[in-house]
Formats: structure tokens, C-alpha cells, sequence
């Protein structure tokens, strides 16, 4: 009787150890879709900003500066790895973003270009859609994390190599100075 007790006890630890083991890989998977997700909607961006440059540039060709910085950022976005490389791209491309939008206010021409309105709709979605992916990615994380750092997990986690990911941050002072910049439609 004791021997089934035991065989019984053992059983059930057993699968609760393999539900946790499994449970850690199913976060570990979510967290490399979402930040699989972060990456898409940077491309996406990335792949609209020569077009937005390239509008811009036609009404101000003596802004070369601000065109090669976003340029350059633009090829740091792409090419970062990790999640902290990446969210530093990010965000200084969201601050080069916005001096690139301050260079276009001052021609009233180009605000009115309908190109132009396309091209900052679709960075204005796309801008959206990363904010999500973001949000999404972090929370899965937490749950990762969480897990990890819970009792009993926490002794299943480490042995089997699951380590903490860290949350994407736009700790980028200069994202929290980015200038406004409202774009008014002219009066018909």
C-alpha cells in the first residue's frame, strides 16, 4: 500500500514537473514572438523612412544634416541585435523623427503635398502598431520573469538554463524632449 502511495507521490511530481518545464518553454516562445514583433514593425518603419526623407529633401535640400542622421539611424535599427541595442536604435530614431517632422513645418508646401500626408499616415500607423508590439512583448516577459522567480518554479527554472529577459525601455532622454510638432491641414 505504502509502495503505490510513494509510486503515486512520484508521479504526480513528476508531471508537475514537466507542466512547469513545459509552461517556461511556452514563455520563452511568446517572448521571442513579441519581440519578433518589435523587429517587423522597426522594418516596416524603417522601410517608409527613405520615402519620407527622399519628400522631405525635395523641398529641403540644405537640411543634409538631419537626412544623414535619420539615415544613419535608420541602419542602426535594422541592424541592431538584442533587445537593448534595438529599443536604443529605436528611440533615437523616434527622436530623429521628430527634428525630421520640425524641418518639414517650416515648408507649408510640403505639409500640404499629399505624398507627404500618406507617408505620415502610414508612419503614424506604424508608430501605433510598434507602441502595441512593445506592450505585448513586455508583458510576456513579465510573465516569464514571474514564472522564474516563483517558488516552486524557480527550481526547475534555473537548473534548466531559463534565464530573466529584459523589458524593452526607451530610457532615451532625448525621446522625452522630442519636439511636438502638429501638423495643421491649410485652410481650403
Amino acid at each position: 500500500m505504502i509502495g503505490w502511495i510513494v509510486l503515486g507521490v512520484a508521479v504526480l511530481v513528476l508531471l508537475y514537473l514537466v507542466a512547469t518545464y513545459n509552461r517556461l518553454v511556452r514563455l520563452r516562445a511568446l517572448v521571442k514572438e513579441g519581440f519578433s514583433g518589435i523587429t517587423v514593425q522597426l522594418r516596416r518603419r524603417a522601410d517608409l523612412i527613405p520615402n519620407l526623407v527622399e519628400t522631405v529633401q525635395g523641398y529641403s535640400t540644405h537640411e543634409r544634416e538631419v537626412f544623414e542622421e535619420v539615415s544613419r539611424a535608420r541602419a542602426a535599427t535594422v541592424n541592431a541585435g538584442g533587445v537593448e541595442a534595438t529599443a536604443q536604435a529605436d528611440a533615437q530614431m523616434t527622436g530623429l523623427l521628430g527634428r525630421l517632422f520640425a524641418v518639414a513645418e517650416a515648408y507649408p508646401e510640403l505639409k500640404a503635398n499629399t505624398n507627404f500626408l500618406q507617408l505620415q499616415d502610414q508612419l503614424a500607423n506604424i508608430e501605433g502598431e510598434l507602441q502595441s508590439a512593445r506592450r505585448y512583448y513586455n508583458a510576456t516577459v513579465r510573465d516569464l520573469n514571474s514564472s522564474i522567480q516563483s517558488f516552486p518554479p524557480v527550481l526547475i527554472a534555473r537548473p534548466m538554463g531559463f534565464t530573466e529577459e529584459p523589458f524593452y525601455q526607451d530610457d532615451d532622454p532625448a525621446i522625452q524632449s522630442a519636439p511636438k510638432v502638429a501638423f495643421a491641414r491649410p485652410a481650403a
